[in-house]
């Protein structure tokens, strides 16, 4: 077994399709495989054996699947980092995955080398991957439980962990996902916008587009008015994203281009997505949105909404196929103890696409995984027809006075509010309730910031829930601090707000 085989057999039935698409070329499936079995070939050549991490360190080219697929091929570990990680976060990730090699951009040599040096590792360009090395014949063999990819959680609680995930996991969950609920057939384009060294683009995006041998037009970096004119110009059926592409994207048309952009499918994952964002997708691109929900640890899918049942907007759909998921009590750290379906708890998930640990932290990985099952810090509850809600983050659930606030509920509220183009709720520091709800929001081209804005956002709250969940602060920013995947950061949010 090997994830390598997932492009080796389309560019073997199907040569000549194109398999990605950019600015300056189109790469059909036989180039792409071939470009990988020579980088391959220069990988062995400068002792990169199977078993061994690669970190690869590229942006949104062709060049970055050559890359991961030329890893995968020589039998090594892939070890994806953000292009904009600084010298010190290359430099952690090289010595804390034991890399033997850094593939770097050519545009970003000069600091990523430097964190190279100070870690002992030799840095290649992509440049000189494909190099003048005999290209490998075939992929090498793996085992399901070796290693294919180790990809570094944010690290918003201490030091990035790296979450191991093997040939299984990732092949599993490519080749479900494809089918339900992605349903990627050869004939699709999609509009890969997504970074690439995130789970949700590489695996979820490329991996399925590639099984399928449909089509992939690569965003170097997302840039909302782009996206939109390469949907039309490439006449992309599908698009995968997060959020904040989508309330950018939707922010970047002009008020008669409602039916200029179609689209086939729209699905969501990474973050929340607010109904009302949801609805005005729908309504932009003339097609179903389908959210969906999954994590780093979890290969990364485990549930979504999808065309083979009734959507339904707010949840993010059933668990996918070979995935269990349920709720359990958040407060037993100890075991895995289940609530009633409705009640709300932990999201825990077991099946084929849970990670094998995580890297040299077998007391995180203890903790992590529990009587077999991965606790997700997420907290969710099923419904009566099986679909999960997810209600908040546990880290980020305010405790005000007693009482848990879930701040996605608040979220949804004000998301409603026609002014608001993005809102973030946090929870920052009061002496008398231990925490206060502040809404963070980021307003409509149009529309005007200030105390009566503020005003009716609280009233608006205050007519749809109670009283403890109302946010006693509105904080207007012109935009929120976002991780290499779109997330808001909201620790870092709260920081700034406190």
């Amino acid at each position: 077994m090997s994830v390598a085989a997932i492009l080796a057999e389309s560019a073997a039935r199907g040569p000549r399709r194109t398999a990605l698409v950019t600015e300056d070329e189109e790469v059909s499936y036989g180039d792409l495989w071939q470009r990988a079995l020579r980088a391959a070939g220069t990988l062995k050549a400068r002792g990169v054996r199977p078993g061994d991490a690669v970190t690869v360190m590229l942006e949104n080219t062709p060049d970055l699947p050559v890359a991961c697929f030329a890893i995968w091929a020589a039998g090594a570990t892939v070890v994806p980092v953000a292009t904009s990680a600084r010298p010190a976060e290359v430099e952690y990730t090289l010595t804390d995955s034991g890399s033997v090699l850094l593939i770097c951009a050519e545009a970003l040599i000069a600091e990523a080398g430097q964190a190279a040096r100070a870690a002992r590792v030799p840095a290649l360009t992509e440049v000189e991957l494909v190099g003048t090395a005999p290209p490998l014949n075939t992929y090498e063999p793996r085992r399901p439980d070796d290693i294919a990819i180790i990809l570094y959680t944010s690290g918003t609680t201490g030091r990035p962990k790296g979450a191991m995930l093997t040939h299984l996991n990732v092949t599993m969950n490519i080749m479900v996902t494809r089918v339900s609920p992605f349903d990627v057939t050869a004939d699709d384009v999609l509009l890969g916008a997504l970074p690439l060294y995130h789970s949700f683009g590489l695996i979820c995006g490329l991996g399925t587009c590639l099984l399928a041998g449909a089509s992939v037009v690569l965003m170097r970096r997302f840039d909302a008015a782009r996206a939109l004119d390469l949907i039309e110009k490439h006449g992309c059926t599908l698009f995968m994203g997060v959020p904040t592409m989508f309330t950018t994207m939707l922010a970047a048309m002009a008020p008669g281009d409602a039916g200029r952009y179609r689209l086939d499918r729209v699905f969501s994952g990474g973050a929340p997505l607010h109904v009302a964002t949801l609805e005005a997708i729908r309504a932009a691109f003339g097609c179903e949105v389908y959210e969906g929900y999954g994590l780093t640890e979890a290969s990364p899918c485990v549930a979504y909404n999808q065309k083979w049942w009734p959507t339904k907007p707010g949840t993010v759909g059933r668990p996918i196929w070979g995935v269990d998921v349920r709720v359990a009590d958040a407060d037993r750290a100890d075991t895995v103890a289940f609530v009633p379906d409705g009640e709300v708890g932990e999201i825990v998930v077991r099946g084929h696409n849970i990670m094998a640990g995580y890297l040299n932290l077998p007391e995180a990985t203890a903790g992590t995984v529990v009587d077999g099952w991965l606790r997700t810090g997420d907290l969710g509850r099923f419904d009566e027809d099986g679909y999960l809600t997810i209600v908040d983050r546990k880290k980020d659930v305010i405790l005000r006075g007693g009482h848990n606030v879930y701040p996605r509920e608040i979220e949804e509220v004000l998301s409603r509010h026609s002014a608001v183009r993005q809102v973030a709720v946090v929870g920052l520091p009061d002496d008398r309730l231990g925490e206060e709800v502040c809404a963070a929001v980021v307003v409509r081209d149009g529309f005007s910031a200030g105390p009566e804005l503020a005003a009716e956002l609280v009233a608006l709250a205050r007519d749809r829930l109670a009283g403890y969940k109302c946010p006693r602060r509105v904080e207007f920013l012109p935009s929120f601090p976002l991780g290499g995947g779109g997330k808001v950061l909201k620790r870092e949010l709260a920081v700034h707000l406190a």
